[in-house]
């Protein structure tokens, strides 16, 4: 069985932070970014890693940050551990296929979320309010339809295990200034309309996505991850039906089982079982192999 890693600890490498996901270490003038194996939901790091999923998640990464370099670039240097400052290369075996070196950015502190069906908070909210982040919806859409056009729903970022916090845009302009919020709008619905095109193309509807943008001097350049299982829900285009929950290449399904036993979502989080370890682990793998052909 494939050994998952849970958490790195390079010696000689200066660890700048440890997210809910990635492990950063401090390089100087760049950072080498680790994907490792945690798995989060609800905001809150499961005690029980997905084994291959930071792979997973760093391969999907590379194939769009390549796809959408016409319409922005991004922070990545190399994914090739042969390219990696000398006192990185004695870690090869666990930086292979899950790291990149990358340059440094100052994140902006918003969440950037693309919503092209109804799901998730997006469908509780209109089921509330008939609206999602101020955003007014037609009436009478069901679960999981499709919206007639890309919504753009930010929210903020905060620490580990505490929810994002759904924002408008009026909020956004007031946190990230005017001119920066309308570029990450426009940029976010066109990286999402293009992603979806070909993900269609491919069997696959990424339902709803978020992104994050970061800032070397005035330029603006996406950083973290781009469409992956954890940043999107993927839904099978052969199975889909509005009017309730879709089958999901995604971590949905962790969501539904966590959901299915009343944890409160709330750290500590359960153990998870063998076979929800399994099926996260190969809907995460059937993604990577349908946008990209590749196994790793």
């Amino acid at each position: 069985m494939v050994k998952a890693v849970s958490e790195t600890d390079f010696s000689g490498i200066k660890l700048l932070k440890r997210g809910k996901v990635r492990d950063i270490y401090d390089l100087g003038d760049k950072l080498l970014m680790v994907a490792t194996d945690r798995m989060s939901a609800f905001d809150v790091v499961m005690p029980d890693p997905i084994p291959d999923k930071g792979k997973i998640l760093t391969q999907i990464s590379l194939f769009w940050f390549d796809i959408i370099k016409p319409l922005i670039q991004n922070h990545v240097i190399s994914s090739d551990v042969l390219d990696y400052p000398p006192e990185c290369r004695q870690y090869s075996d666990f930086l292979n296929k899950r790291s990149m070196l990358v340059k440094k950015a100052e994140p902006l502190p918003v969440e950037c979320v693309v919503r092209g069906y109804l799901s998730g908070s997006g469908w509780s909210s209109y089921q509330e309010r008939g609206e999602i982040c101020g955003i007014k919806l037609p009436k009478g859409l069901k679960e999981s339809d499709r919206l007639p056009e890309p919504v753009f729903t930010p929210s903020t970022k905060e620490e580990v295990g505490t929810h994002d916090i759904n924002i408008d845009f009026d909020e956004t302009v007031k946190i990230i200034g005017r001119k920066l919020a309308e570029r990450v709008k426009e940029l976010s619905i066109e990286i999402y309309m293009r992603g979806t095109k070909l993900a269609a193309q491919k069997g696959i509807i990424i339902a709803d996505t978020k992104f994050e943008f970061g800032l070397i001097g005035n330029d603006v350049i996406i950083i973290d991850e781009v469409l992956t299982p954890d940043s999107s829900r993927f839904w099978p285009k052969d199975s889909y039906k509005p009017g309730g929950p879709q089958l999901s290449f995604d971590k949905q399904y962790l969501r539904d089982y966590l959901t299915s036993i009343k944890w409160n979502k709330k750290p500590p989080a359960p153990s998870l079982p063998k076979d929800v370890i399994d099926n996260t682990r190969s809907k995460y793998m059937e993604a990577l192999k349908r946008l990209t052909g590749a196994e790793l």
